[in-house]
């Protein structure tokens, strides 16, 4: 089984779960376990899944201001822990791949598979939504043709982003690609690297 039909599937399934609420409060129920690639994927989604939700809150033009800082604190919350499960899903690739012998013309990619599985998992989530405009009853006829020509592309893109994903995965398996993963290491997270931060001390 290619990789893509491991986690798209779970894509698909994290996106269905959270819409059976559609609440950003609802408390993830994990259904793979405490651990593996498939509770991480799964995880990943349902992070995606939630910031995609809290991005259109915050976006009301009525929005409070105390509650809308509150939810950029969230927001800024939900995009860290979503590199940390996108380093986790890389850590999966490292330790699976880190002893095949490499060729002497091995490149480097210019980005790790864990980012391009990310996404392909914010691809699930647009597809999603543009098929839920598509098929809005109280939407025009001119909406729904043009979220429906939308839609079309993003099929193809996920079509296309999938055999680039599997054929990046088979390189490092034929060892034509060299696995090599960076942590973000984002600063502005850091209180020691911040300066709106450690001058405050």
């Amino acid at each position: 089984m290619r990789f893509t039909e491991l986690a798209y599937p779970i894509f698909e399934r994290a996106i269905s779960d959270y819409h059976v609420h559609n609440n950003i409060d609802e408390p993830i129920a994990n259904p793979y376990g405490e651990s593996g690639i498939e509770h991480d994927l799964y995880e990943k989604n349902w992070i995606d899944t939630v910031q995609w939700h809290l991005e259109d809150v915050i976006r009301d033009p009525q929005i409070d201001p105390v509650e809308a800082l509150k939810l950029k604190r969230r927001i800024d919350k939900s995009n860290q822990d979503r590199t940390d499960l996108v380093e986790m899903i890389d850590s999966f690739f490292w330790t699976k791949y880190k002893d095949v012998q490499m060729r002497d013309d091995a490149t480097i990619n210019t980005e790790s598979p864990a980012w391009a599985v990310d996404r392909l998992s914010i691809l699930a989530l647009k597809i999603y939504h543009m098929r839920e405009q598509v098929e809005r009853e109280d939407a025009s006829a001119e909406h729904k043709a043009a979220c429906g020509a939308k839609l079309d592309v993003l099929l193809e893109q996920r079509k296309d982003l999938s055999s680039a994903i599997d054929q990046l995965i088979n390189d490092f398996e034929e060892g034509r690609k060299m696995m090599k993963v960076y942590k973000q290491m984002k600063m502005y997270n850091d209180p020691s690297t911040n300066p709106v931060l450690y001058n405050k001390k």
